[in-house]
């Protein structure tokens, strides 16, 4: 990403199971839609995920998972073969560095966005270094099985999301990796206090000098609190984009593009940028 203002990043989900019923998009025809419609409606950047990481989702194994991803990225591969190539445009959420290999031979270069940073599959980092592909690290802890009751931070979350990035930019840069965005893993191993509480030290994680990805799109932070749905919950997550824009965030990751890069022209003419 080189922009220096922020940008929107869509939400395609493959995977059936998905939180939000209407990010699913299953069939690789209306994966290529959905991803030309967001590209369209202003999104910079297009992640699209074949694993369900909401509590309770049912495990996908590496075959499953390139099951759902193989035809999508064929069919994306047909209709853009010929533009400036998917390496700052389309990411693939992923945790399995089989994935990114297999992902690289159907389309080039991409970006990879790793819930786990790395610790799920010891030979991810490696494989983005080798294939000098972009990289999105993630904290959480756990699994979604597990990452639920693992809520405790002795020394606040905030501290705690700071030191694992710490420790994980030396990792990085010992396998090859200069240069990745940071996600703070709001919904992922935090209750609802402690989202609201790294959502307003925002500034102190951008300190580590990466850009960082905010990433709060209808999840329960929203709804939980305003006792609303998933469904229900746009006009709210527009509310809590704006004040990431404000606190510094340089990514939106989002199931409603047009809506997110409105939000985005708005803070531009506040700030005056």
């Amino acid at each position: 990403m080189k922009e220096n203002t922020p940008i929107v990043m869509g939400i395609i989900n493959i995977n059936r199971e998905s939180f939000y019923a209407s990010s699913r998009h299953t069939s690789p025809e209306d994966v290529a839609c959905h991803y030309e419609k967001m590209l369209y409606d202003g999104a910079k950047m297009i992640d699209i995920g074949a694993c369900s990481t909401r509590p309770g989702s049912t495990p996908v194994t590496l075959e499953q998972e390139w099951a759902y991803l193989k035809e999508p990225l064929k069919e994306l591969d047909i209709r853009h073969k010929d533009s400036r190539g998917f390496r700052d445009i389309l990411s693939i959420d992923t945790f399995r560095s089989e994935i990114v290999r297999r992902a690289y031979d159907i389309i080039g270069e991409f970006t990879v966005n790793d819930i786990y940073a790395g610790e799920a599959d010891s030979q991810m980092l490696k494989t983005v270094a080798e294939l000098k592909l972009p990289y999105i690290a993630m904290h959480m802890r756990g699994t979604p099985d597990t990452m639920n009751s693992l809520t405790e931070y002795p020394d606040g979350v905030v501290n705690e999301v700071i030191s694992c990035f710490k420790k994980f930019e030396k990792k990085a840069v010992s396998a090859g990796i200069a240069d990745f965005i940071i996600d703070p893993g709001f919904g992922f191993a935090k209750t609802v206090e402690q989202n609201y509480n790294l959502l307003q030290n925002l500034k102190e994680v951008k300190k580590l000098g990466h850009k960082v990805l905010v990433g709060i799109s209808r999840k329960s932070m929203i709804w939980k609190p305003l006792g609303i749905t998933p469904e229900e919950a746009l006009p709210a997550t527009c509310a809590l984009n704006m004040v990431a824009l404000c606190l510094g965030a340089d990514v939106l990751r989002v199931h409603d593009v047009k809506e997110a890069v409105q939000c985005i022209r708005l803070y531009k003419n506040l700030e005056n940028k």
